[in-house]
């Protein structure tokens, strides 16, 4: 499909998985109020099956921001990129291709990974603009990134990016990954960066 079919939209994971975080890390009475908070009840009672609209994503993520306190909410997004990451790698990445990028050397195998994510940046980006680069250390840049566009943090605040890509490339590329947010536009940045070091 293409990505002009997908515009505004983005994957159920972000929602499904978060609301899973909140509850193992927090409680379903947090998360009952967390997403009722930002007008968004019918996901607990119905998690989404089909991708969701970008803004309700957005609203999602601020929400939780500024229901929780920093560590908190960064602890939530983590767990919840995690999660994401488990379910692509049971359900979306073919196992003959884990196997494959496993026996690769780890910068090659990167190579790969990054142009299958690139390809498929609509179901994770929205309307973001998702770029990377393999510079040393790698990176990855979402422009007008939708989980903290119109926020404001003293920190950077897209962990659940930030696990979901360290999860999948401790996972396929090297156990040694570090990805970090060096920059995020709610803390004044001009764009959302990650560092991927392995």
């Amino acid at each position: 499909m293409s990505d002009a079919a997908h515009t505004g939209r983005i994957g159920p994971n972000a929602v499904i998985r978060l609301a899973e975080a909140l509850d193992a890390l927090e409680s379903k009475a947090v998360t009952r109020r967390l997403f009722i908070a930002a007008d968004l009840e019918a996901y607990v009672h119905t998690p989404p099956q089909a991708m969701v609209p970008e803004d309700d994503v957005t609203l999602l993520h601020r929400q939780l921001r500024h229901e929780l306190s920093a560590t908190r909410a960064a602890s939530v997004s983590w767990l919840a990129g995690q999660r994401t990451a488990d379910y692509l790698l049971a359900n979306r990445i073919p196992k003959p291709v884990q196997r494959l990028l496993k026996l690769l050397p780890a910068r090659f195998a990167a190579f790969i990974l990054l142009k299958a994510i690139g390809a498929h940046a609509w179901t994770f980006a929205g309307t973001s603009r998702f770029t990377w680069s393999m510079s040393r250390p790698i990176t990855l840049t979402f422009e007008n990134c939708p989980l903290c566009r119109g926020g404001q943090a003293t920190a950077p605040c897209c962990s659940y990016y930030a696990a979901t890509f360290e999860r999948l490339f401790r996972e396929l590329i090297s156990a040694e990954t570090d990805v970090h947010e060096t920059e995020c536009i709610a803390a004044g940045g001009a764009a959302c960066r990650f560092e991927i070091a392995f």
